[in-house]
């Protein structure tokens, strides 16, 4: 059974850094995209960074140039850097990963981030 298990969560002051894992119970390369959303409470789940099997990368215009989304196939890992935390990025923190033929989606269960003003 695939299982992707995120960590790194937690409180952080605004302006402050976070770094998320998301390990995978299969090599993190069998994967045609790999990505983070969020959710946060009263707000449809959006998508936050992308990275493909070419390390090709995705981000949400509002993360631009404050987070950056990279993999270590040795751990079967895939991070996400936060850097320079604001409190609108509040929210639980979700991993996918996406097969292709056939389609299917992954989730993790999430993990929390919270900023602080």
């Amino acid at each position: 059974q695939v299982q992707l298990v995120e960590s790194g969560g937690g409180l952080v002051q605004a302006g402050g850094s976070l770094r998320l894992s998301c390990a995978a119970s299969l090599s993190i390369s069998s994967f045609n995209v790999v990505g983070w959303y969020r959710q946060a409470p009263g707000k449809q789940r959006e998508f936050v960074a992308t990275i493909t099997r070419d390390d090709t990368t995705r981000y949400l215009d509002a993360v631009k140039g404050r987070f950056t989304i990279s993999r270590e196939n040795a751990k079967n890992t895939v991070y996400l850097q936060m850097n320079s935390l604001k409190p609108e990025d509040t929210a639980v923190y979700l991993c996918v990963g996406s097969l292709y033929n056939p389609y299917r989606d992954y989730w993790g269960q999430g993990t929390q981030v919270t900023v602080s003003s």
